[in-house]
């Protein structure tokens, strides 16, 4: 008998440019980008310079605090350039990749008949411990931990997001290969969680050593924090692990081969985008390989991620090492003089202020506009009608503001990270930016607890 979780609070935001489920090839980028700010928690410290010579799966860079977590490159190339930030913070490794692709060799063979230590060395030296990530906090795992538990989403609900059953066909014996790895690395359960309302891929239902659990409703059904708190909820000392389907492909991929594996499949998305498919790619790839030539004239926003939690990376940008998706859509720096006072039956609204609400199966084109400025932080009730978790979001968020570290561990940080609350962000009249202050939270947290 399924189990079927019902979700009821939530918002599905309907915008036009869901990719049609057509797999194509992506050009050859000409640039790769390894890049230290997709990873919360990190202080980077190189291994090379420019000049320097790298296979795909050499070590770039290592975690300072933790110098057992490596990162390495996706493809074999020369090391072109440092982006430096302010302070000189690195923002991006890039690389220029070579005609022939050498490979860095690392441990091949069945996780079943290997240690856990085995299995953690191989994902550590590699670059793959990265995928791996933990609740609390949603940064990078530590491998010295062992969690209660595994959860892999295996549907998203955010605004045009990738079909997982889509991207995964096929790819069976990998996927169990990586569950296998996995299944080693805890005690407790590998959830995997699923929408019942249409058929999953196979890949998915004959997965073996795991349980499924099914998710109905809007999103933010299908966010890990969410399903974690509705199956296997995070009190003060728990650890759980989590990763997405490709990235378990991934990691079958490391065992079956001994070689680290950067492609991945992205869907192109947004209202901007002429065609909407899907592209076989590799990680850190130029996403003008994807998008060029396919997106309408204008001024546009270029998002390695979906509208409510991805990076804006411009039309030269680079996709993101835990992303599967890209999104182009309007700038939206136009402005409609008295445009609050007509009837706005094309304009996206979470309540009836404008006349959309008689069009309920209407799909929008929508913008980056905020409609407003910064406001009083009151209470409305709005978010709690998109969080489907029995926490308080308006006094978390107050008491992160106010780095009340007591009010900020009983009112529910452990559960939390940006994406559960990005919706929050999204239907939020007074502007606050909650993802922002959600993660300063989390920094507070490590810095005074660890």
């Amino acid at each position: 008998m399924q189990k079927i979780i019902k979700i009821k609070k939530g918002l599905d935001i309907r915008i036009i440019g869901k990719a049609e489920k057509v797999l194509k090839k992506a050009a050859q980028s000409c640039l790769y980008a390894v890049k230290p700010t997709n990873f919360h928690g990190i202080e980077p410290k190189l291994c090379i310079k420019p000049g320097d010579f790298v296979k795909a799966g050499s070590v770039v860079f290592y975690n300072k605090h933790n110098p057992r977590i490596f990162f390495t490159s996706p493809v074999c190339g020369i090391i072109k350039e440092i982006v430096r930030g302010e302070r000189r913070k690195i923002l991006e490794i890039i690389i220029k990749p070579d005609e022939q692709q050498q490979y860095e060799r690392f441990v091949q063979g069945d996780p079943l008949k290997m240690t856990r230590e085995e299995i953690i060395d191989n994902l550590l030296k590699s670059g793959l411990w990265p995928l791996i990530r933990q609740r609390p906090y949603a940064i990078i795992a530590n491998p010295s931990s062992e969690p209660k538990s595994v959860f892999i989403p295996c549907f998203d609900t955010a605004p045009l997001a990738p079909d997982y059953d889509f991207i995964v066909q096929g790819e069976n014996k990998l996927f169990q290969t990586g569950i296998n790895a996995l299944t080693k690395l805890t005690k407790g359960k590998i959830n995997l969680t699923l929408n019942p309302d249409y058929p999953a891929s196979d890949v998915f239902t004959k997965a073996k050593s795991v349980e499924i659990t099914y998710f109905k409703g809007p999103h933010p059904a299908g966010v890990v924090g969410v399903q974690i708190h509705h199956i296997d909820p995070i009190n003060k000392g728990d650890i759980i692990w989590y990763l997405y389907p490709q990235d378990v492909i991934t990691i079958g991929k490391l065992f079956d081969k001994g070689t680290f594996d950067a492609s991945r499949i992205v869907a192109l998305t947004g209202s901007e985008v002429e065609k909407p498919f899907y592209y076989k790619t590799m990680t850190g790839s130029m996403i003008s390989a994807i998008a060029e030539n396919n997106v309408k004239q204008g001024e546009l926003r270029y998002i390695s991620g979906n509208i409510l939690t991805g990076t804006n990376i411009g039309k030269q940008g680079y996709l993101g090492f835990y992303d599967s998706q890209i999104t182009v859509i309007p700038e939206g720096k136009k402005y409609e003089f008295f445009g609050w006072a007509l009837p706005g039956f094309n304009k996206y609204s979470t309540s009836r202020s404008f006349f959309s609400w008689l069009r309920p199966g209407k799909i929008f084109r929508m913008n980056t506009n905020l409609h407003g400025g910064n406001r009083a932080f009151v209470m409305t009730g709005e978010y709690e009608k998109v969080l489907p978790m029995d926490i308080f979001p308006v006094h978390l968020l107050k008491a992160i503001i106010a780095e009340d570290i007591d009010k900020i561990e009983q009112l529910g940080i452990y559960e939390v990270a940006e994406e559960e609350l990005a919706l929050c962000e999204f239907v939020c009249t007074s502007k606050i930016e909650v993802q922002s202050i959600i993660r300063k939270g989390i920094e507070l947290m490590i810095k005074e607890l660890g």
